[in-house]
């Protein structure tokens, strides 16, 4: 089995809306405004789909999250400012690996995998919001590198 991070439609409408440009927009706007469609898989199987998801939010969080050191990592829970609840996007390690889901979906979880499958899949989901949030233009460092 295998997890997959997928967003296309990735705008940033409400920034063009408030009168402001990637360029020169706070970070804490970028960050809730850069959205997409996000969809999170396991094989075929939807395990979470949101429109307008603030996919650069969550790939900054990601790498921060895995920037961690590995005692301190736990559990991942996405903390959005777009979001009351945490836990849009929820990993969670177990003994049978790592699962993907979200409080919204509670009982839609991915099939556990491998920490090696998980960060290769976190990885390539980061580097490509950060080419698509680099070419709207925001500044690189809005996504640090992993």
């Amino acid at each position: 089995m295998t997890v997959k991070f997928v967003y296309e439609n990735l705008a940033a409408q409400d920034l063009d809306r408030r009168g402001l440009r990637p360029e020169t927009a706070p970070t804490a706007l970028l960050l809730v405004d850069i959205e997409a469609d996000l969809t999170i898989r396991d094989e075929g199987r939807v395990v979470m789909a949101e429109g307008l998801f603030p996919v650069a939010e969550l790939a900054r969080s990601l790498v921060g999250w895995l920037r961690r050191p590995a005692g301190e990592r736990g559990d991942f829970e996405f903390d959005s400012m777009s979001y009351a609840d945490v836990g849009e996007v929820r990993i969670l390690g177990s003994a049978e690996g790592w699962r993907v889901g979200s409080v919204s979906e509670p009982d839609s979880w991915t099939s556990p995998v491998g920490w090696e499958v998980l960060v290769a899949e976190i990885e390539r989901f980061v580097t490509a919001v950060r080419k698509d949030v680099v070419a709207l233009g925001a500044e690189p460092g809005l996504i640090p590198e992993l």
